[in-house]
């Protein structure tokens, strides 16, 4: 994922994908466990599926913020079926995107994010995690 800020929302562009290499690879049984890979790979992690209103507008949330989150895109994944059940049970809740993890760890999905937007704890996590400098 790459932002390019040319307005004051910035926009995204699709450049990089996380492939799927030896270290990424995981038993195809257990999608948990690569979804936890996965989300401590990178300092934002949100899971997506392309064509979805609501990790559009979240994917805009964090490029217009100046983080460059790595993005899923489960139905571009061979085992993204599988990962969105998982991200449901993880969840305890439909639909199961978009989903961001910071720094390793669930967030949550939108309603969780914007509320962290809202109420300030949105940039001293992403501080922490080092997605943010100022």
């Amino acid at each position: 994922m790459h932002c390019q800020t040319t307005g004051s929302w910035g926009s995204y562009m699709p450049t990089t994908r996380i492939p799927a290499t030896a270290s990424t690879v995981v038993v195809v049984g257990d999608p948990l466990e690569r979804i936890e890979r996965l989300a401590s790979g990178n300092a934002v992690v949100i899971f997506s599926v392309s064509s979805c209103c609501m990790c559009h507008a979240i994917k805009r949330l964090f490029c217009g913020m100046g983080v460059n989150p790595a993005v899923i895109e489960l139905d571009q994944d061979p085992r993204g079926r599988d990962m969105e059940k998982a991200l449901i049970r993880l969840l305890g809740a439909s639909p199961a995107v978009p989903v961001v993890f910071i720094g390793g760890k669930l967030v949550g999905a939108m309603d969780r994010v914007m509320a962290s937007h809202i109420n300030g704890t949105l940039v001293p996590l992403l501080k922490q995690a080092g997605a943010l400098w100022l």
